[in-house]
């Protein structure tokens, strides 16, 4: 990790003076999970596009690979790339936490198990609420989304600090019971989760904010993502559930002010990743067992040497048993032939494949191969660009499968690969740190706001962080800003009768590196 200057630590510490020193001081994080930032506009999402042109659009945010919610939900908590922080994926293969199949790594059973298996350290590095807890400052962390858990994951029974809400459940435990008494029950999905989120939505504003906004917090709503999976992105549903978060927000503004902070406090809106439009279902498992491989999702019993587990997605991990060499080979070599494969990355050193570290997402327990799919510029059926193959149990015509539409009545969406329409999401900032009606064009990311968030309310990390501060975004003094520097990765493989090529973009700032889009392809007669 980078290690700040002498004068950006004397630039810190005089920035916690000065905010120990004021009144107030407030910090508002807003996810809209899925959200791209091509739907922001004045009429689908009126108080997000006014709050843009009050304050700051980043123009080129990024999430963190692999694209997907419990990945950059952990980025936004810690400034750390997932390959320090630990969690690289949704659902990753723990052997302590379970010893047959993936775990959901925002599930409150793999948390609890995983922190007692390590001392604690379930996420390697502290979160933003955990750090400013340390130093006195109440934080209150609340989603429709058990990815919020991730945030603020200590056992309590009292709101020393902090309280969290997650999906309906809380911590302390006791304060379940407030809450439904005052808003009833959290309420079942239905076709979307937009109830879900107007009661998440209540219990902040009108509960958790009851006596005082705190120096942090976070809301974490469920759409756009749930009805993009259910019915593509650009979908009238999906427009709907847009409609329903910028109303959300509009909520939490007015709460602002109505309690008289809103001049005092910062709010960003951000979102986990981009999204896309499902072009066709690969059955991974099938393909590679009708090509000679043993390839499971699950162990029914002690793995075989070289039996290959499954997480699936539009991202798959394959977990090679015993980490055998030649297994992993053999396994990149066939998934160079395959149309479907995107970009290729190993464990060990491979012809025609990227290294772990290549994409930052070798975690101690990283799988041996990960592999994205195949994404094109495809348009779906209400005009939305961006279309790619997803990990699925599904027929698949000789081994091989087309990066064609789906030829169902009802589109799907889908992310987590290495497409610009997975890697570019939404950030906005407005407040009174933030500069007005400003652009900015630099290459940003969701590793930024965690250390961005502490700058603002005064406080420096325990650890040097991944991500950077924004300060060109700022209009107090911030550490400062050098100019990027772009490359493109590429790796190829020739096996006398297919060539493989794959290409990986990457831009570098302020020592942080963000991944612009990557793809592959493979050629021959």
């Amino acid at each position: 990790m980078r290690v700040f200057s002498l004068v950006v630590l004397l630039c810190g510490a005089f920035r916690a003076v000065a905010v120990a020193e004021s009144k107030d001081r407030h910090v508002v994080v807003i996810v809209w999970d899925g959200m791209r930032r091509d739907f922001i506009t004045e009429k689908l999402a009126p108080t997000l596009h006014a709050l843009a042109q009050r304050g700051v659009f980043f123009q080129n945010h990024h999430p963190v690979f692999l694209s997907t919610t419990e990945v950059n939900g952990t980025a936004l908590a810690t400034g750390a790339y997932p390959e320090h922080s630990h969690i690289i994926a949704n659902q990753e293969f723990r052997y302590g936490i379970s010893t047959n199949k993936p775990v959901g790594t925002e599930s409150l059973d793999a948390i609890r198990k995983g922190d007692r298996l390590i001392g604690g350290h379930y996420l390697e590095v502290p979160t933003v609420a955990e750090i400013l807890q340390a130093h006195g400052l109440r934080t209150v962390v609340a989603g429709s989304k058990p990815v919020a858990l991730l945030q603020d994951r200590s056992e309590r029974t009292n709101f020393n600090g902090g309280a969290v809400l997650f999906e309906g459940r809380t911590l302390p435990p006791a304060l379940q019971a407030t809450l439904t008494n005052a808003l009833g029950l959290f309420p079942p999905t239905s076709v979307t989760k937009t109830n879900r989120d107007n009661w998440t939505t209540r219990a902040l504003v009108e509960e958790l904010w009851r006596d005082g906004v705190p120096s942090f917090t976070l809301l974490w709503l469920a759409e756009p993502d749930y009805s993009q999976h259910g019915t593509s992105p650009g979908s009238e549903q999906s427009l709907a559930s847009i409609r329903n978060s910028d109303r959300n927000l509009a909520r939490v503004i007015e709460a602002l002010k109505s309690k008289g902070v809103y001049d005092q406090t910062d709010i960003f809106v951000v979102s986990d990743h981009g999204f896309s439009t499902v072009g066709h279902g690969v059955d991974v498992a099938a393909v590679l067992n009708k090509n000679g491989f043993n390839a499971v999702r699950q162990y029914e019993n002690k793995p075989a040497p070289g039996e290959i587990l499954i997480v699936n997605g539009a991202t798959t991990l394959l977990y090679v048993a015993g980490h055998d060499p030649e297994t992993s080979a053999r396994l990149v070599r066939f998934l160079q032939t395959q149309e479907f494969t995107g970009v290729i990355f190993s464990r060990q050193s491979m012809e025609g494949a990227f290294a772990l570290e290549d994409a930052h997402i070798n975690s101690p327990e990283a799988p041996d191969v990960v592999f994205t799919m195949r994404w094109t510029h495809t348009r779906n059926r209400s005009g939305t660009a961006g279309m790619e193959n997803i990990e699925a149990e599904t027929p698949i015509v000789d081994g091989q499968a087309k990066a064609t539409p789906q030829e169902s009545k009802s589109e799907k969406g889908t992310h987590g690969t290495l497409s610009p329409y997975d890697l570019r999401n939404t950030l906005v900032a407005a407040g009174p740190d933030f500069r007005a009606g400003f652009a900015d064009r630099l290459p940003s990311g969701n590793t930024d706001v965690a250390p961005t968030v502490l700058w603002l309310l005064g406080i420096e990390p325990p650890r040097s962080m991944d991500g950077r501060v924004l300060s060109e975004a700022l209009n107090i003094d911030g550490p400062k800003t050098a100019a990027p520097k772009s490359e493109k990765l590429e790796a190829s493989r020739h096996d006398g009768r297919l060539i493989w090529r794959q290409y990986l973009k990457r831009t570098e700032l302020n020592g942080m590196v963000y991944l612009d889009e990557g793809n592959g392809e493979v050629s021959g007669p």
